[in-house]
């Protein structure tokens, strides 16, 4: 019977961290998809508005520093979303396995 009692807490142990992993990985992803949106919405906002200088440009070497300009912000704003986004995922692995430390260590 003890060693029922035994595997019955080692159980509820792995249940109980699931769990915790679950909502750790549910909290990662949404604040992954909010990053994602929030960096949607400003690419957006900065292209068009890219676009709206371009089209008024009074010259082709204007229109040409203005392509550039956007050309180098946009991959500069992409590389620092892709580092923060892999942060992100970095971070939310961690966390959904940090529950599993105390529960693996006493298996052990």
């Amino acid at each position: 019977m003890q060693s029922f009692a035994e595997a019955s807490k080692v159980g509820k142990e792995f249940m109980d961290s699931g769990l915790k992993s679950f909502a750790a990985v549910t909290t990662g992803l949404q604040t992954i998809s909010v990053e994602a949106a929030d960096y949607s919405k400003k690419a957006f906002e900065t292209g068009s508005a890219a676009m709206e200088q371009l089209i008024s440009a009074k010259s082709l070497d204007e229109a040409f520093e203005v392509q550039s300009d956007y050309l180098k912000e946009a991959y500069q704003g992409f590389i620092s979303q892709a580092t923060r986004i892999g942060d992100l995922y970095a971070e939310m692995a961690r966390d959904a396995y940090k529950p599993f430390e105390s529960a693996a260590a006493k298996v052990k």
